[in-house]
């Protein structure tokens, strides 16, 4: 490689370097170096070039600068920090950036590989993809005449996206139809919904998910509340499940909008960044209806943080499992060549004052990440609710309700791995011209035929097996032929209003009615000592 070539790489390494030792992308981070220290990252880094030029002149093969920097030394570096300091290359960080902003430009669609096909999996509810009738099932074979086969369909997701207004065709085959189907659809701005599911369990009782924090999930939350009717609610069920975090100012306005103004939300403080405290600002207004939140050991961040604020000021009854744990504040730093970089610079705290961090000092990542202990804790961070209740920091937000949702069948296992489910919807809309009524249920007779079905398809089960697993079964073709014959939203309010896990948060919401009352009666007891 030329040595010009070699300075482009490596210039970019060394800012990058000298970033994290110094700080000099962070906005007010100030960091004091003696002469010693300057010396020190002088070495290291002449020592690092002398390493690099050495595998680059002498490696058995042609050394990629890319390969070895983006994906090598900046990794490695930051994996000796921390489980959640990451570097992205330019796709990835603008892949972030879309998670964050809650938008991009394309057809609006999820798209998934299968047996080396690209497979849609459903069309997003209001997308040109949707107006233009693409649906569950369809094998994407061309995209603006580029065939699709050999692609995975990350590749295709790409081919997909383009500015808003520009066209793209898309061949696709579908069951029960001879000829390829043809799509020509304009581009146009994709929303991507952080609350994707409201409505009424029952009257009175509205549901809210989370899916993640982004941009627009404050916003999201309030209209999904308007659309509950708020000031007449009974209770509301939050679902955080599965919600990976996101962006911090987001968790803050949900929080703030569900406890009184002035409550202490959440505070964050690190090594050269100094304590910072978030309180509601407008506050709930007076609302005191019973919340309860489910969370499992997948919610995570910002989702911990809101479970959190909300079981410190005794305000909701939390139900699931062990939330994952991760309680450290990652700010995102955008570099040169499009790249970016999320480097931990503090710590999150809970009204408390519990730290929400799990310990990662003595594990690797992949136990970390992967772990079978959900339910781990700090004895030494032991804190109070507002109504006297012990919890503990180190370990996530644990529930005060524990719930286990049911282990997958071998049945069960078998049919999704064989996404049995999803080829017999094809299999049905073939044969099944007619549209389906609003309302429609999987009765005996469609069940039989999908167990016939199954038989012709050489899947392996007994009827023991079968019968016992009817019920779920049921639920869950139901759930991919609703995304077919209405839409996928239609299709997750089924799965939830059929959830075990949901039934059991509405159940429980007495309890988060008497939490609320016992909490407020303590505090008043204590305000007139």
């Amino acid at each position: 490689m030329p040595q010009k070539r070699r300075s482009f790489f490596l210039t970019p390494l060394l800012v990058l370097m000298c970033a994290l030792i110094g700080g000099i992308y962070g906005p007010k981070v100030q960091v004091a170096s003696a002469a010693s220290s300057d010396d020190d990252v002088k070495t290291s880094m002449q020592s690092f070039t002398r390493v690099y030029s050495t595998v680059e002149q002498n490696f058995a093969d042609a050394v990629s600068a890319d390969k070895a920097i983006y994906k090598g030394a900046i990794p490695g570096m930051l994996r000796t920090l921390d489980p959640h300091s990451n570097f992205f290359p330019p796709k990835d960080f603008e892949g972030l950036r879309e998670d964050q902003r809650g938008h991009y430009y394309g057809v609006g669609m999820q798209v998934q590989g299968r047996n080396g096909k690209t497979i849609v999996i459903a069309p997003f509810v209001g997308s040109p993809a949707y107006k233009a009738g693409l649906r569950p099932g369809d094998i994407i074979i061309e995209v603006n005449d580029k065939l699709t086969e050999g692609l995975d369909s990350t590749k295709v997701a790409d081919l997909l996206k383009g500015p808003k207004g520009t066209a793209v065709q898309i061949k696709v085959t579908r069951e029960g139809v001879e000829k390829p189907v043809i799509f020509d659809i304009v581009r146009d701005e994709i929303s991507r919904k952080s609350v994707p599911e409201i409505f009424a369990l029952k009257p009175g009782i509205g549901y809210i998910r989370i899916e993640q924090f982004n941009e627009t999930t404050g916003r999201e939350f309030e209209d999904g509340m308007k659309a509950l009717d708020e000031d007449n609610l009974k209770g509301l069920v939050l679902d955080l499940r599965s919600n990976p975090g996101g962006l911090l100012t987001e968790a803050v306005a949900v929080v703030d909008h569900l406890i009184p103004k002035g409550e202490v939300i959440v505070s964050h403080k690190g090594r050269s960044s100094p304590e910072r405290v978030y309180q509601a600002r407008t506050g709930n207004h007076g609302r005191a209806y019973p919340i309860v939140v489910i969370v499992n050991r997948n919610s995570a961040s910002a989702a911990e943080i809101v479970s959190g604020a909300l079981q410190d000021h005794d305000r909701a009854w939390v139900i699931g499992d062990n939330t994952f744990g991760k309680g450290l504040v990652q700010t995102v730093y955008p570099l040169i060549e499009n790249t970016g970089l999320t480097l931990t610079t503090a710590k999150y705290y809970t009204p408390s004052g519990r730290l929400i961090q799990r310990d990662y000092s003595n594990v690797s990542f992949f136990d970390y990440y992967y772990r079978n202990n959900t339910a781990t804790r700090n004895p030494s961070d032991v804190k109070m609710t507002d109504g006297g209740r012990t919890v503990y920091g180190g370990g996530g937000i644990s529930p005060d309700e524990k719930f286990t949702p049911e282990k997958l069948t071998p049945l069960e296992i078998e049919l999704l791995s064989k996404f049995a489910f999803s080829e017999y919807t094809k299999h049905f809309f073939a044969v099944h011209k007619e549209k389906l009524p609003s309302g429609w249920t999987l009765d005996t007779k469609n069940i039989d035929l999908f167990h016939d079905w199954l038989l012709t398809q050489k899947v392996t089960f007994s009827e023991a097996d079968f019968t016992k697993d009817y019920d779920k079964i049921r639920r869950r073709l139901q759930a991919e032929i609703y995304k077919t014959a209405f839409s996928v939203d239609e299709a997750a309010k089924f799965e939830v209003m059929t959830d075990p896990e949901v039934e059991a948060a509405v159940n429980a919401m007495p309890k988060a009615q008497a939490l609320l009352a016992s909490a407020r009666k303590i505090i008043v007891e204590r305000m007139k000592k």
